[in-house]
């Protein structure tokens, strides 16, 4: 177990299976974390004595996480960062062997960014939640669109049907998940028990619909994985069929999902006792099997599915926005704000 302390006393411990931490030496891993409830971006390593290293760094209501080998996206409040390692291959400091330095930033608004992704030519494209679209990045103004769904009838600051999830495929955007088909401000929250759906953004045909408050699809292995997060439903959509396939159920709300090798990584939240995520299958679920609901990772073995590892955050983080995956990399570190570390950080390009 791991403990930190926090500017608000409360303290976060951080349990883990007996062998989660063995499977991270095994498979040369670290995760990234964001939750938006604190405000706070993790990396989850290893000391150079195999031990769980915990690090973190404050950016106001930070979500989406994405990477490249070797940078980081990460979506904030009203902000977009880009943060690049400068480590050369071998570097290492106070046995970190990654250190992310926050090297440009982009204003966009508080456009409440949910997922984000790199495509082809290295531009990120996101999910535009409040403006109901997928977007990129523009040099100019807040945001470029780039594609809305058919029922969406104008481009408003309204969050009609909370547009939240991007599977990429080849290189390009090529799903989206919302929980419901409204054209109207905050209409979607009429539809958070069966009005998610899956839409083809090449086609704009729903390719499947019915689900419950879907979250983070992705494109991995020729499967279309996503989570049913209103039910605790981790699967696929089978694409000839339109019907979601469950895999295996997760004990929370589940946002964030990344993939290693045979693995599956996803991220729990414990839900808010609020009208958005009360009346959901999930609390049924959860009853049923006589379980309550977990903040933190969950390790799916695709093959068999599993929960083979997790990681468990009590205390003051009750829920997670995103979660990514950082192959070989052993112990990450960032750059933040609040500290003076930033100013004496000099590099040279040569």
């Amino acid at each position: 177990m791991t403990t930190s302390e926090t500017p608000f006393t409360q303290k976060l411990e951080i349990t883990t299976s007996r062998q989660m931490l063995p499977w991270l030496v095994e498979q040369k891993l670290s995760i990234a974390l964001t939750t938006y409830q604190i405000g706070k971006l993790y990396f989850i390593g290893l000391k150079p004595d195999n031990a769980l290293s915990v690090f973190e760094r404050s950016f106001n209501r930070c979500m989406g996480l994405c990477s490249t080998p070797n940078s980081l996206y990460m979506s904030s409040q009203y902000q977009i960062w880009r943060f690049e390692n400068v480590f050369e291959a071998g570097q290492q400091q106070d046995g970190f062997d990654r250190l992310y330095v926050p090297q440009v930033g982009y204003t966009t608004g508080d456009l409440d960014i949910h997922d984000m992704a790199v495509d082809s030519i290295g531009q990120l494209v996101f999910i535009n939640t409040l403006f109901s679209c997928l977007a990129e990045l523009s040099e100019t103004h807040s945001f470029k669109p780039l594609w809305h769904p058919t029922f969406i009838s104008k481009l408003a600051a309204e969050d009609r049907c909370h547009l939240n999830g991007l599977a990429m495929r080849d290189g390009q955007p090529a799903y989206v998940t919302a929980v419901g088909q409204s054209d109207v401000a905050d209409g979607w929250r009429e539809h958070r028990t069966d009005g998610g759906i899956v839409i083809d953004v090449n086609s704009k045909e729903i390719v499947c619909s019915e689900l419950s408050m879907p979250h983070s699809p992705r494109w991995y292995n020729g499967k279309l994985w996503l989570l049913n997060s209103g039910t605790g439903d981790f699967g696929f959509v089978n694409l000839e069929t339109g019907y979601f396939e469950p895999v295996c159920f997760c004990p929370g709300y589940m946002r964030g999902l990344s993939f290693h090798g045979d693995f599956a990584l996803i991220g729990l939240s414990k839900p808010r006792h609020n009208k958005t995520f009360s009346g959901l299958t999930l609390d049924a679920n959860l009853k049923s099997r006589h379980a309550e609901a977990r903040c933190g990772v969950q390790i799916i073995d695709l093959r068999t599915g599993d929960v083979v590892h997790w990681l468990r955050m009590e205390g003051i983080i009750e829920e997670l926005y995103d979660v990514v995956a950082l192959p070989n990399v052993r112990r990450p570190m960032a750059l933040g704000f609040k500290t003076d570390e930033i100013r004496r950080m000099l590099s040279i390009e040569f």
